[in-house]
């Protein structure tokens, strides 16, 4: 069994060093002691016990707690108010400095929880390990001296989470949707570079992924581009390549009929176009940024922004080409081809191309082929979404989100009076955990919605703290946004406060096990049509609660699905610690994603589909849904199934398989969680291989692919995934 040190490291548990803590506060000069040699001893014993039954990795401070319970259950009171007296002293020494610790534990990659994080970092690299001390330093100046201590208790309690604390001290947001376009056609700045409109296709795409690097250096969350600003680049180059080839016919003095000249220029086309996209997928892949992981960028794929029909042709070999390359994958050290995490792909689901017959099934059948092996794309019925995505002028749109699941509500541009998507952005995410308001309560309605008010007024200062640290934030902190169109073309010095109001960006209320909520609260899994009802009630509490504070602040707060991945593990940890083991609520490493059906309750793709449906429409700030499959390369009529139903039922959803290797000895099924001394570790089923450094697992986790393991609560819910087809 291990234990988590203060500064991070994962030991070996030792029951030795417990007894021995524990006679230490027995003994007592000319004073009896209170316990015999034989109480301390069956004292650590019962620590021990009880901490193997958490079924997780406890920190030592749990385990103090343990132990302080342990002394006093036996009666032995002066011991217990000793013992308690000593970690007080030795907590206000540890306060004397509160960063020091953790940046050289993480230093030496002796950090679990650091090292555990972000499942798209690698801990072990200078990079990673530089972004991670400024981490450290942000958080400690933001806990003492940025935000408010009511809000700094909550989050330390796993009562709210204050997300990207570690970019707090910046003036920084979260995520966007780059303008592409107005950058390609209307020139940028790189660096203090002019790049001017590119002249072919494959210039385009190089200058996409200089934008992207830029921007993720800029900014702490997701990014997305779509393909449809790349589209016109392509006719630019066919142009070019004819011209180039009838020069080559004059020059060798031959005559080729139109129809040798069209072939030889669509291949070329074709060549420049493979090349194009292996710069976006190689360039991003291989990328490091200055948060020291490869640019966390979506690629958006809908053939419906594209109007003009010739464009729309070329948008779709565009598309065509990415699907290939992710099918392929990229190259692991040795040699093997694996998935990578990024860049995430999203296709949509639209009438011509979601039934045989119409006229680019070919692509949705491509894109099937690539889900059932790489996990992506994602995809998006736009049948859907623009019946949920309507502005005020009554117009549905459809349109990317950003990063993992977050998508902007419909703004419409009061000087154009048209709906405007890219260049708009996210200002930051605070999360409701639902959980601790329902055990809060006690079970008692009344009380629940009383402190489920509470709360959600603390999350409101919170999210105002957010808005209020990019107040008065110059466009030269960074350019490449602000003033050179990822987001904005500000004057140099002008501050970037008119496009924090009026719904041009968000501030997003977060919110996390909706599931825990309700069976508490009603005895029932909110899939059982008694306790949708309060499920649903819920969800519209929160959303009547952001619509009072856009009216009061004239700021676009919006309710979001919030994707945990290390949180998901702090929160139930907090709620073991405050409110103990209570079956099927707080008896996991893990509480359930935002509205989720649990991963361990058994249910078919469609039916899990169609319940959580209802629920997306009620996030308007972002959702996604998925549907856990088994190895389905060989039964595409399955995937494309389900792609149809996503486009007749729900808005935004994936399907999860499994893309595993070892390098070992060459397994590419799946890659096991097996236990280990208390611990969930991988291991390869066929040569028993557990050195993650030579294994390749992915899953998807928080709506993206991980590569870069995980923290024990997301393991253990990985593990207890059952499969929905």
């Amino acid at each position: 069994m291990k234990i988590i040190k203060r500064n991070g490291s994962e030991v070996t548990f030792d029951r030795g060093k417990i007894a021995a803590a524990v006679a230490k506060a027995n003994r007592v000069a000319d004073t009896a002691c209170e316990l015999t040699g034989e109480q301390v001893e069956v004292i650590a014993q019962k620590v021990e016990i009880q901490a193997a039954k958490m079924g997780r990795t406890l920190s030592v401070e749990e385990i103090q707690e343990l132990v302080e319970t342990a002394i006093m259950e036996v009666g032995a009171y002066e011991t217990a108010k000793r013992y308690i007296r000593y970690r007080y002293t030795r907590s206000l020494a540890r306060a004397a400095n509160t960063t020091d610790n953790q940046i050289l534990s993480l230093i030496e990659c002796n950090n679990e929880e650091v090292k555990q994080e972000n499942s798209n970092k690698n801990p072990t690299v200078n990079s990673v390990q530089r972004d991670y001390m400024a981490g450290e330093v942000s958080k400690d100046i933001t806990r003492r001296l940025l935000l408010p201590s009511d809000v700094v208790a909550a989050h330390e309690a796993g009562i709210i989470h204050f997300h990207d604390m570690d970019y707090y001290a910046q003036h920084m947001h979260n995520c966007d949707l780059v303008n592409l376009e107005d950058m390609l056609q209307n020139g940028t700045v790189i660096s203090g570079t002019l790049i001017e409109k590119p002249h072919s296709f494959s210039t385009a795409c190089n200058i996409a992924t200089q934008i992207i690097a830029q921007v993720a250096s800029s900014q702490y969350g997701g990014q997305s581009i779509s393909l449809s600003h790349l589209a016109p680049f392509v006719q630019i180059s066919r142009e070019k390549i004819l011209a180039d080839v009838l020069a080559e016919a004059a020059a060798m003095g031959g005559t080729p009929d139109p129809s040798t000249i069209s072939k030889i220029v669509e291949r070329r086309l074709r060549s420049e176009i493979r090349r194009g996209v292996q710069t976006i997928q190689y360039q991003v892949v291989t990328l490091m940024t200055t948060n020291g992981q490869a640019p966390f960028v979506t690629v958006f794929m809908y053939l419906g922004e594209v109007k003009d029909a010739r464009m729309k042709q070329d948008l779709a070999l565009i598309i065509e080409e990415t699907l290939n390359q992710r099918y392929q994958g990229v190259k692991n050290e040795q040699g093997q081809w694996v998935t990578p995490a990024f860049p995430k792909l999203i296709y949509v689901l639209e009438e011509d191309n979601i039934r045989p017959g119409t006229p680019y099934y070919y692509l949705t059948k491509l894109a099937a082929k690539c889900t059932a092996r790489r996990m992506v794309p994602d995809y998006i019925s736009e049948k859907v979404m623009l019946q949920n995505k309507v502005d005020k002028n009554g117009e549905g749109h459809c349109y990317t989100c950003m990063g993992c699941r977050s998508f902007l509500t419909p703004y419409v541009n009061p000087e154009t009076n048209q709906a405007k998507y890219y260049g708009r952005f996210n200002q930051g995410v605070v999360t409701i955990n639902l959980v601790d308001v329902a055990l809060s309560s006690g079970g008692d309605t009344e009380k629940f919605w009383s402190v489920f008010d509470e709360r959600l007024e603390l999350c409101y200062r919170a999210l105002m703290c957010r808005h209020n640290r990019l107040k008065g934030t110059l466009s030269d902190a960074a350019p490449i946004l602000w003033q050179y169109g990822a987001l904005a073309r500000l004057e140099k010095g002008e501050v970037i406060d008119k496009l924090l109001y009026n719904g041009y960006s968000t501030l997003s209320l977060g919110y996390a096990g909706l599931y825990e909520c309700v069976k508490y609260m009603t005895g029932k899994s909110h899939t059982d049509p008694d306790a949708t009802p309060f499920a649903l009630d819920v969800m519209k509490h929160m959303n009547e609660a952001t619509a009072r504070w856009k009216a009061a602040e004239h700021i676009d707060f919006s309710l979001y699905g919030t994707p945990l991945e290390s949180t998901t593990y702090k929160f139930a940890k907090c709620l073991q610690k405050r409110f103990g083991i209570i079956p099927d609520v707080t008896d996991k490493s893990y509480i359930t994603n935002s509205y989720h059906v649990h991963v361990s309750e058994p249910i078919n793709a469609f039916d899990k589909l169609h319940f959580e449906s209802q629920f997306q429409a009620l996030s308007p700030g972002g959702a996604i849904s998925y549907v856990e499959v088994p190895n389905l390369q060989g039964n595409l009529d399955a995937v494309l199934q389900v792609m149809e139903y996503i486009y007749d039922h729900i808005m935004y959803a994936e399907l999860n398989t499994k893309s595993d290797f070892c390098q070992e000895c060459g397994f590419d099924g799946e890659i096991q969680i097996v236990e280990d001394d208390g611990k969930l570790v991988w291991e390869c089923p066929k040569c028993g291989n557990r050195d993650q450094s030579k294994l390749n697992v992915a899953r998807r986790t928080c709506g993206y692919i991980g590569t870069q393991f995980w923290n024990q609560g997301r393991t253990q819910e990985i593990r207890e995934r059952v499969l929905h087809l």
